[in-house]
């Protein structure tokens, strides 16, 4: 089995004993995180109808005019989450690492959004 395999593999079975233990509710919606090679994605979900409520990512802003690194970008990401989520009137959320690591980009961005008034 390849290294690219044996990766993602292991990605799909902490992500599917994560999911089993958290549900977005609509009081309580889930805070989703997909982190490739170059962006970053964020959604904030409701479970219970299926739907995804607010969605942003680094593509929507226009990153590439500024130099950045990619942290930084999951910063500005996180900040865009937490704001949209304000707005809408949801102020807490369960937080998805989507089975990845809680460190470097997907940590950024959850420090962010708890920094703007997401309560996780």
């Amino acid at each position: 089995m390849s290294t690219k395999n044996r990766k993602l593999k292991r990605r799909q079975r902490i992500k599917t004993s994560i999911r089993k233990r958290l549900r977005g509710t609509p009081e309580r919606p889930r805070l989703t995180v997909y982190r490739s090679n170059s962006q970053i994605y964020a959604q904030i979900v409701d479970d219970t109808q299926g739907k995804t409520l607010i969605a942003t990512s680094s593509l929507q802003k226009d990153f590439s005019r500024e130099k950045m690194t990619k942290t930084q970008q999951a910063r500005i990401v996180g900040v865009e989450i937490a704001r949209k989520a304000l707005e809408a009137g949801i102020t807490a959320v369960v937080f998805d690492r989507n089975g990845f690591l809680y460190h470097g980009r997907v940590k950024a961005l959850a420090d962010a959004a708890r920094e703007n008034g997401l309560i996780f």
